[in-house]
């Protein structure tokens, strides 16, 4: 009776361990451990996580960065999320009078709701706009996440004159391939971002998140709804244009 018991025990051990072994290789099996970790050391700082992924982020990038003609790190950078494609390009120049140059461009994985603008909390919308970087959060239930500063004075104004609330907030650049209103890139991607972020000062980041690729062409008609969304589009047109298409 004894060695049946521990023969079971031993077997309810190994289903354990060979459970938490899938679960730690999906992105966010990863994340839910490292955010556990993180909680009982006390969490981690900024240059804590520079220490921990620099290294191999500089492995994964400096090529791409050299083949731009861009030093790495930069002085800054440019995230472009274009919805209709799931990707986010990046763009970098070490100078503000210098063209930007395209360096790379991730698959967003994870991305709820669907074209046009966010409304309101809990409409499960990404934002669309031209944002910034507001925090850097190293201490992530995604692994690692770059908050945008949603919402924006233009999101606030135009809330103001619908008679909006609530807008919603917290809207990230994240690990993982979940999304609640995020931009999910898995936890490599995200690794990618949040560091070059880090190293150059999220002060240098901008932020731009469109339907479509509007240096193609306006795809909206002149009733577009709410009534200010043409607005934002044109404003969306004229920052994208700043950046040559990728090859």
């Amino acid at each position: 009776m004894k060695s049946r018991i521990l023969v079971l025990l031993f077997t309810l051990a190994l289903l354990l361990a060979a459970s938490a072994t899938v679960v730690l290789h999906t992105e966010q099996g990863f994340a839910m451990a490292s955010y556990a970790w993180a909680k009982l050391r006390g969490g981690y700082t900024l240059d804590d996580r520079i220490r921990m992924h620099a290294t191999d982020v500089e492995a994964r990038l400096k090529s791409k960065f050299d083949a731009a003609g861009v030093p790495y790190p930069p002085a800054k950078l440019a995230y472009i999320a274009l919805k209709d494609k799931a990707q986010l390009e990046v763009y970098a120049r070490n100078d503000r009078l210098e063209e930007w140059r395209h360096i790379l461009t991730y698959p967003i994985l994870g991305m709820s709701g669907t074209t046009g603008p966010k409304l309101r909390e809990g409409d499960m919308q990404v934002p669309e706009g031209i944002y910034r970087a507001d925090f850097l959060n190293a201490n992530s239930r995604f692994h690692l996440s770059i908050r945008l500063n949603y919402p924006n004075d233009f999101d606030r104004a135009q809330a103001a004159i619908d008679g909006r609330s609530r807008l919603g907030a917290d809207i990230m650049i994240h690990g993982t391939t979940a999304s609640i209103g995020c931009l999910a890139m898995g936890n490599k991607a995200a690794e990618d971002l949040f560091i070059l972020a880090a190293l150059i000062g999220k002060e240098n980041v901008e932020i731009l998140v469109a339907p479509t690729d509007f240096r193609q062409g306006l795809a909206f008609t002149a009733d577009a709804k709410p009534g200010w969304l043409s607005e934002l589009y044109l404003d969306l047109q004229t920052s994208l244009r700043r950046f040559p298409p990728k090859d």
